[in-house]
């Protein structure tokens, strides 16, 4: 048996890749074969990045709009797709609190309503809208695959983060309910939960922190003391997205180096 995730010919619409994980899963479907619809909220940055890809060799374009817009984020995806083909695969990557930066970290008694909307709009509608855009046609065509990355706030809690935690915890529902609607029509839905990451957006952070007692009392709650790094989510992106992850829908895999365990 060979096996081999071969994706040529599909396109792949991925939210947030202009830097990070969603970088990272660019890079990964790219290698793949597939076509690379780079969305980042700045246009540079989906630019940077599909010039990248193309000078590797590989098929991309920059695709910058707003997830939390759900009109610019229709209006996008549709002219993505009559530009050529309809979206075969979304991964759902573009999260935190968007371009107003994080809201600060304070238990739930503490915020208000204007605390939460930066986490809401990212996380929850953000996800809520491209999905939305790209069904119609994958039920048209009887094939689709949507990835969405969540956290393992949204599965465990997370205090001082209650907000983050119920908005990725409510996109992961929306995943599992989009799976159990649309699995007759050969569409696959599936969440991938992550702990810690360590991309080139947080290595500052971490640069700083190198061997600090901050840092080893967070990787102390890793049995794999390290965070994740772009790669380790992208290949299984890329499985749950090809042929070989046609039997797989409905569920939150955990990519955490052990933080919290599935059953």
């Amino acid at each position: 048996m060979t096996l081999q995730f071969d994706l040529s010919g599909r396109r792949v619409l991925i939210t947030g890749a202009g830097q990070g994980v969603g970088r990272g899963l660019a890079d990964a479907f790219a290698a793949g074969g597939a076509t690379v619809l780079v969305n980042d909220l700045r246009a540079d940055r989906a630019e940077a990045v599909a010039e990248e890809l193309r000078s590797a060799g590989a098929e991309a374009v920059p695709v910058p709009f707003d997830v939390t817009d759900y009109d610019a984020a229709t209006q996008a995806i549709t002219d993505a797709s009559a530009e050529a083909r309809p979206i075969d695969i979304l991964v759902n990557n573009a999260g935190n609190a968007g371009a107003e930066g994080f809201a600060a970290r304070m238990p739930f008694a503490e915020t208000t309503p204007a605390d939460w909307e930066p986490f809401l709009q990212v996380n929850l509608y953000g996800v809520l809208n491209c999905t939305r855009a790209v069904l119609p046609t994958m039920v048209e065509r009887q094939w689709g695959r949507i990835v969405t990355i969540v956290s393992d706030a949204g599965r465990t809690g997370d205090a001082s983060g209650a907000v983050y935690a119920a908005a990725k915890a409510g996109a992961a529902g929306l995943t599992r309910s989009i799976a159990l609607e649309n699995g007759r029509y050969g569409i696959t839905a599936n969440n991938i939960a992550l702990g810690t990451m360590r991309t080139p957006l947080t290595e500052p952070l971490w640069a700083e922190m190198a061997d600090s007692p901050q840092a080893k009392a967070i990787l102390s709650r890793y049995p794999v003391r390290r965070p994740g790094l772009p790669e380790d989510v992208a290949y299984l992106a890329v499985l749950l997205a090809s042929d070989h992850g046609s039997w797989i829908t409905g569920q939150t895999l955990p990519v955490n180096g052990g933080y919290s365990f599935a059953m």
